[in-house]
């Protein structure tokens, strides 16, 4: 089988090296693709954006199956495309995305259906949202509607603060078209899970739990990012509490969106807060989440291939899907003054080192590359994934291996794996 995935980050670095392992795969494509990536899979220059590029290259090539990793293109309808051009595609269709796309949806669906989450207030007017948190109880959270690579949400602690991010938003337009509207919402306390699950619409398959670390410094300081690490599996998720979850968040979800007759069908993304009141929803995303997928897939057991056609096909009641019982760490290295400024084109080197250290994998992220040399091209540059049978161990692991990569001006956290 010939497999496009298309994306250019960690998220669908960690993806094509799990489908590598099938050995059923025949050729391996992404568009775009990075400077790792290039080395398992033929990097193609179409914009994760082209869906007509897309569409074009992949019945030109005659492509068996297109795996869909970023949100954007989701929100856009790639995968409605794809299918409306008689290709096999994975992820959500259009109508099921927007529970990403849209934080105004994804609250409304929760109220109605019942889904615990922070209470919360929309706005699509900044003077009525600014008379509202003259008044509000604080902290509280102020999240753009839209899709802002993840730095749309800034908890606020004190009115000024509040303002700042509203005015940000909806009257200076930082993040676009997604600030139009905002959500603003009491702020939880609590452990924060990730939980990923595999969906046909009809049956729900969490898999191994993790935490992210958002902050870009130690000890959860400084701006929000797309992820600085995370780690698997979460010490506070027991299995009682998963137990709670899929039936009081998870199952409810997927069928809440069946009734909205938005059907969802791929890879949904459950962003926890473990409250004094029980878990509670903090976000859906409608994909992967990246870097938590770079510590999750590598646990899996299953050929992911089987895992993909069997959601497609709506067969995925008839899959056992396991994992092994170690436990994953990712430290992200990010170029220097990520998520605001940074500069491009520092080599990077040591990356040879790593294959000195068993069980350890390099996720390239932001990287290009040139002949024979891997240089940064982005924000988040790599994600360094160690696993052992224990959390402590693969922390170890993988800060041992970071030590030995190096590019100018690179900046990473050095608690990944502590909280």
């Amino acid at each position: 089988m010939k497999i496009l995935v298309v994306g250019s980050g960690g998220r669908e670095h960690a993806i094509l090296w799990k489908l590598k392992q099938s050995p059923r795969i025949t050729k391996l494509y992404c568009a775009p693709g990075n400077g790792g990536i290039s080395e398992i899979a033929e990097c193609v220059p179409i914009d994760v954006s082209d869906i007509k590029g897309m569409v074009s290259f992949a019945r030109e090539n005659r492509i068996d199956l297109v795996v869909v990793g970023p949100d954007d293109p989701l929100a856009a309808g790639m995968v409605d495309a794809l299918e409306n051009a008689g290709l096999r595609a994975f992820g959500p269709r259009k109508n099921a995305a927007v529970i990403e796309a849209s934080k105004v949806f994804a609250k409304e669906l929760m109220k109605k259906y019942r889904i615990p989450s922070a209470a919360y207030e929309v706005f699509a007017d900044s003077i009525l949202a600014k008379k509202y948190i003259s008044t509000a109880k604080f902290p509280l959270v102020v999240k753009a509607d839209g899709l802002a690579l993840g730095k749309g949400v800034i908890i606020c602690n004190t009115v000024s603060e509040a303002e700042r991010a509203v005015s940000s938003m909806m009257d200076e337009k930082k993040f676009g078209n997604a600030g139009q509207k905002i959500v603003i919402e009491e702020f939880m306390t609590g452990p924060e899970v990730s939980v990923l699950a595999f969906t046909d619409g009809k049956t729900m398959v969490p898999m191994v739990s993790s935490q992210d670390h958002k902050r870009a410094y130690d000890n959860d300081e400084g701006l929000n990012t797309g992820g600085m690490g995370t780690f698997s599996p979460s010490r506070f998720y027991t299995e009682e509490l998963q137990k709670q979850c899929l039936e009081t968040i998870f199952i409810p979800t997927m069928k809440a969106m069946n009734q909205e007759c938005r059907p969802f069908k791929g890879v949904l993304f459950f962003g926890l807060m473990l409250t004094g009141e029980g878990p509670k929803v903090l976000e859906y995303n409608a994909r992967f989440g990246d870097p938590e997928t770079q510590v999750v897939l590598p646990l899996l057991e299953n050929d992911l291939l089987e895992i993909f056609e069997a959601i497609i096909d709506e067969k995925l009641d008839t899959l056992k899907i396991s994992w092994k019982k170690n436990a994953a760490v990712c430290v992200v290295m990010a170029s220097g003054g990520y998520p605001e400024n940074y500069v491009k084109g520092y080599e990077i080197k040591g990356l040879e080192t790593v294959k000195e250290h068993s069980d350890v994998i390099v996720f390239h992220a932001g990287s290009k590359k040139e002949g024979n040399c891997y240089m940064t091209n982005g924000g988040r540059v790599l994600g360094v994934t160690a696993m052992a049978e224990n959390l402590e161990k693969a922390r170890e692991k993988a800060y041992l291996a970071v030590s030995g990569i190096k590019f100018k001006d690179a900046h990473f956290r050095r608690d990944i794996g502590i909280k």
